[in-house]
């Protein structure tokens, strides 16, 4: 009998997931947060710009700059929502701040995976580092109740966000609420009263709205010229700007994105490394 309960015991213990190490914030700055199995898995290259390549947010870029730093240094600071233009360096931005500040351990964690942020906290929660969460591309769907989960940690929860832990996050919309609730207010079975007030409840959780617009022709070719200056790229501005407005024609839109991708065609085109 004791024979046979040990084989179960063993076939258990095979099924059991293999627990992570608990990770070295000494060794790395970068961490992605993963659920399967749970834990944070460093990350070692990380794609990020200078943050003085990224033009035409100033205001943006200066305030969130500012705000990193306070808490870097152990101040308070709010958590920050990055809204608007798809494109326009919002995403890049948090990772230049990070770099360019140090000091802070920043952590990305998947829309995906924030009904699990209770279980990131409890780790960061006894660390003496400063961890700085960041999600991409925040939105909801309509029967998606993660938001829930995520209001009671920026403000409201009997535990609440740890004061060694700040939270980013950008989005296309300032209002995060489930999508079919912001477009189809009127159609939906929601009251669209009630619908308004909920999804101005988890932005109001941001202490800092941040807005991103569309760009400017001239600053959408400063920004090429830049790129240009910092690879050494050799190209007298008639014949740049002439290929890049052609290339944003194409494209039919104007952003830092689209500036982006057309500098990684001409670096190309031209045998420069990126």
């Amino acid at each position: 009998m004791s024979e046979a309960l040990e084989r179960i015991a063993d076939a258990l213990d095979r099924l059991s997931p293999i627990p992570l190490e608990k990770p070295n914030f000494d060794q790395c700055d970068v961490f992605l947060w993963q659920t399967k199995p749970m834990g944070l898995v460093p990350i070692n290259n990380v794609s990020c710009l200078d943050i003085n390549l990224l033009l035409g947010i100033d205001s943006s870029r200066d305030t969130l700059l500012a705000n990193t730093l306070q808490f870097a240094r152990g101040f308070p600071a709010n958590n920050a929502l990055l809204w608007g233009a798809r494109g326009m360096g919002k995403s890049s931005l948090v990772k230049a701040v990070h770099q360019d500040i140090g000091g802070v351990i920043l952590i990305e964690i998947q829309r995906e995976d924030l009904s699990s942020i209770s279980d990131l906290l409890n780790i960061l929660r006894s660390s003496n580092k400063r961890f700085l969460l960041f999600c991409d591309d925040l939105s909801f769907d309509h029967d998606d109740t993660t938001y829930k989960s995520l209001k009671a940690v920026l403000d409201g929860g009997i535990e609440g966000r740890p004061e060694n832990v700040l939270f980013y996050a950008t989005s296309n919309r300032r209002h995060l609420m489930p999508r079919d609730m912001i477009e189809n207010e009127g159609q939906s079975g929601v009251n669209p009263a009630e619908a308004v007030e909920e999804k101005v409840s988890l932005s109001d959780r941001f202490g800092l709205w941040l807005g991103f617009h569309s760009c400017s022709q001239d600053v959408y070719l400063a920004i090429i010229r830049g790129y240009c200056d910092r690879y050494l790229i050799d190209i007298n501005n008639k014949d740049l700007y002439a290929e890049a407005i052609e290339w944003q024609a194409t494209r039919g839109s104007r952003s830092g994105r689209v500036a982006w991708q057309f500098f990684v065609d001409l670096a190309g085109r031209r045998n420069v490394s990126l």
